[in-house]
């Protein structure tokens, strides 16, 4: 793996609120725009799906360095779909 890539532990923060979880996640340059976009999505996490579910739409994600995360309807699997902009978090 690379570092364009990140499987492994993360937090999402929702005000107070913290969500440990897996995430699987792709970065990518584009060089048009000079930024990172990356994307992926959690493992199942029940009471995440249930606030996405509702309506939640952003949150904070923390690997090594925190990043706004759009958080998009959850997947078959129950997991939440996440994407960003700029520097990927989980990059040193």
């Amino acid at each position: 793996m690379n570092d364009e890539e990140y499987r492994g532990p993360a937090t999402i923060r929702i005000g107070e609120h913290r969500h440990a979880v897996q995430i699987r996640m792709s970065a990518r340059f584009e060089p048009i725009e000079g930024r990172f976009r990356w994307a992926g999505r959690t493992g199942p996490d029940p009471s995440l799906h249930e606030q996405v579910t509702r309506g939640l739409r952003e949150a904070e994600l923390a690997v090594t360095s925190d990043a706004r995360v759009r958080l998009s309807e959850p997947d078959p699997w129950g997991g939440v779909r996440l994407d960003g902009t700029g520097t990927p978090p989980w990059f040193r």
